[in-house]
């Protein structure tokens, strides 16, 4: 069996444990449906992770702003990851532990949404933002993989991907993160009529 045909293997059995959860189901519309409640209440969806989590968290920051199905208005989506400034600052005065949290403590308000993204769930700068994000008020979202890590006890929303491959892991959250990014924007927007 070559390499190709192995990861792809892997990539499919995990895709196919998560389409036949119907708790993962259940909790990405969970998920879709705060989010929207947040986007009409004039709230944002903040995302933030390390490494290919930080990607992933622009990734899907972007299919809010911009589009994913169809077009249609713009929804605020945020990733704490592109700041060079706010990070560097951050870690340099308070830590690397702090380099999200600070964020939401001065731009995160109740009625938001926080998707804290790691394939461990152990990341202490997610733990952090996901214990300021709780203390304003604001829905918490965890993905994740293997056993959930520090994830459970943090999260109004978990989903852990059957997984402890880290590439398989975050294949897992881009392709769930689609899904309930495709859920809000037909919740909002579902009827637009978009030139574009």
């Amino acid at each position: 069996m070559s390499l190709i045909t192995e990861e792809l293997d892997k990539l499919i059995a995990v895709a196919a444990a998560l389409r036949d959860d119907a708790a993962v189901q259940r909790t990405l519309e969970a998920i879709a449906t705060d989010c929207a409640t947040a986007i009409r209440g004039g709230g944002k969806i903040m995302f933030c992770g390390n490494g290919g989590s930080a990607g992933d968290s622009q990734h899907l920051a972007a299919e809010l702003v911009g589009k994913l199905i169809f077009p249609r208005p713009a929804m605020p989506g945020i990733a704490l990851t592109t700041d060079t400034s706010a990070l560097t600052a951050i870690g340099n005065d308070f830590g690397y532990d702090y380099v999200f949290s600070r964020q939401i403590e001065g731009l995160g308000q109740t009625g938001d949404v926080l998707v804290g993204l790691s394939t461990s769930g152990r990341s202490k700068n997610v733990i952090e933002a996901f214990r300021a994000a709780r203390a304003k008020g604001i829905v918490t979202v965890g993905m994740t993989g293997g056993n959930g890590g520090d994830f459970p006890a943090l999260c109004d929303h978990l989903i852990v991907v059957p997984s402890t491959q880290t590439a398989k892991i975050q294949e897992g959250h881009i392709a769930l993160g689609h899904i309930f990014c495709a859920l809000v924007e037909n919740a909002i927007h579902g009827d637009a009529t978009v030139a574009g």
